[in-house]
């Protein structure tokens, strides 16, 4: 695992919308690494091991995250926001948050008050980002309606190879699939393998239906992050026993197709991997929804990383989920073959 470029990855604000820095980096990076590496015009990074075979299987995490963007300005200069994605407004008050503007990341405080810490129907139309600006037309000159903003956070390390950072979800999921694509070339995978880091899947999905309508896959995997039980305040009826550290997550849903879950379960076996179970109903909140429904229908399955605090500035992951998810993925793919029966009878 390169840690190091894990760690670049997370730094790098990347709001839907706005995630061309990190595509780009991604895009980079892969050249070396794969058999083709394109971007489409949403910025949608696809990564290819074997791009002539004719049996397909795609892996797909997003490289998008929750956040603001700038909606208006008031006369003395405040930022008002909408929010992108599921954030938790309470979260914003009192802190530091970049704003990405197309000449660099302009800095800003999200005010706070008495009134405001004790308001508990606080919506995203409530904040208000202080740059400094002395009035409307000062703070023009910087910001942009549509400019997008995160929180000012780093990523730390914590203990027992556990991580603290902002966007966890899902850049774990884009750093991984493309980290599986590079070991599953070096271990000779004979089908076509294509890894795409997507834009849009906390808002609109559109960056995993333009791929997976291009790529036509005959399997497609979401790799996107999952509720823990290990932690304050969620229910184990609710996300089931899942736990840091305890290895990747395979869901049970009614739309994921079984013989994948099989075949990636038989990977984990050869690997003597722990894994873990999750049951869900409806739909999979994930890329792998939208992929499901392109083209003639794909059958799709859906890995999961064990992850802490979701949709918080400082969500908590484990490393070693993040190897098991590569070396599980790798696995798979080289086990994949064009014979692979995909019918229940």
């Amino acid at each position: 695992m390169n840690k190091e470029f894990l760690f670049d990855m997370l730094k790098i604000g990347s709001v839907s919308g706005n995630e061309a820095e990190l595509e780009k980096k991604i895009y980079d990076y892969m050249l070396d690494k794969v058999d083709q590496v394109t971007v489409d015009e949403l910025g949608n990074v696809t990564a290819a091991v074997n791009p002539d075979a004719e049996f397909k299987v795609l892996l797909a995490g997003h490289a998008d995250e929750i956040g603001l963007m700038i909606s208006a300005i008031s006369s003395d200069g405040m930022l008002m926001v909408k929010k992108i994605g599921g954030i938790y407004t309470t979260t914003y008050p009192g802190h530091k948050v970049r704003i990405y503007t197309k000449n660099g990341i302009i800095y800003g405080a999200v005010a706070n008050s008495d009134d405001i810490a004790k308001n508990k129907d606080l919506g995203s139309s409530d904040l208000r980002i202080d740059i400094g600006a002395k009035d409307k037309e000062d703070a023009l000159k910087y910001v942009e309606l549509g400019d997008t903003a995160t929180f000012d956070t780093d990523v730390r390390e914590l203990l027992n190879d556990c991580i603290t950072g902002r966007g966890l979800d899902d850049r774990l999921g884009a750093f991984i699939v493309m980290e599986a694509l590079a070991e599953a070339k070096k271990k000779g995978a004979s089908v076509g393998c294509y890894a795409v880091t997507t834009t849009g899947e906390e808002t609109t999905g559109n960056g995993a239906y333009f791929t997976s309508s291009r790529v036509k896959p005959n399997i497609a995997i979401a790799v996107d992050v999952t509720y823990t039980s290990d932690n304050c305040g969620i229910s184990e009826a609710i996300t089931v026993d899942i736990s840091l550290g305890k290895g990747p997550v395979i869901c049970n849903n009614p739309s994921i197709h079984k013989k994948v879950n099989e075949a990636l379960k038989g990977a984990a076996k050869k690997l003597n991997m722990d894994i873990q179970i999750e049951a869900a109903n409806g739909r999979t909140g994930t890329d792998g929804d939208t992929m499901h429904r392109t083209g003639i229908g794909v059958p799709f399955a859906l890995v999961s990383i064990p992850l802490r605090y979701m949709h918080n500035p400082a969500e908590v992951g484990s490393l070693k989920d993040v190897q098991d998810c590569i070396d599980l993925l790798a696995e798979f793919l080289v086990n994949c073959s064009a014979d692979m029966e995909l019918k229940p009878f």
